[in-house]
């Protein structure tokens, strides 16, 4: 057909080898891996233009989203996607750029203290309104009923995923 994109394509190529096989997974799936890719370009791209690398940048909407007072670096390690020595390798960058600062605790017990600063701050919150605005257009072609039901259907695939996951690893895990 004329309109078909790469997956109709690659549906069609595996079509006629597995006949017998219902390919709906395959379609949803890789549409949705590209439409993944696609996403991460664009978050790749508005965090190098704001001059973050994509784990600065989670670090930086961490603690503008949680206590403006700052928070000790395990809690902040439970909001975030990578491991202790990870985040503090992100956290020494953006001490060194001046977007957080470390401080002492102030109630006297041992550990630290991240804050955002107003410089951090600032640059947290252009570019998460960017962000926002490049995947409000990558959203363009939806309408609000097709946002609404896409939204609903990607909840319920999340869900069924964490439940495979589960059966697979077995009830110890």
């Amino acid at each position: 057909m004329a309109d078909d994109d790469d997956v109709d394509l690659l549906i069609d190529s595996w079509s006629d080898r597995l006949e017998s096989v219902d390919l709906t997974p395959l379609d949803v799936m890789s549409r949705l891996r590209r439409a993944a890719i696609a996403l991460a370009e664009v978050r790749h791209d508005v965090f190098k233009e704001a001059g973050l690398g994509d784990g600065e940048f989670e670090v930086l909407a961490a603690l503008r989203r949680i206590d403006p007072h700052g928070v000790g670096p395990t809690r902040l390690l439970a909001l975030v996607t990578c491991d202790i020595t990870t985040l503090k390798r992100r956290i020494a960058r953006l001490l060194g750029r001046g977007l957080v600062n470390r401080e002492s605790a102030s109630d006297g017990a041992r550990g630290t203290i991240i804050t955002l600063t107003p410089a951090g701050r600032t640059r947290v919150d252009a570019t998460m309104a960017n962000l926002i605005a490049r995947e409000r257009e990558m959203l363009a072609p939806l309408s609000t009923d097709d946002m609404t039901g896409l939204e609903r259907g990607l909840r319920q695939l999340l869900e069924g995923a964490e439940q495979s996951k589960k059966r697979r690893l077995g009830p110890e895990r």
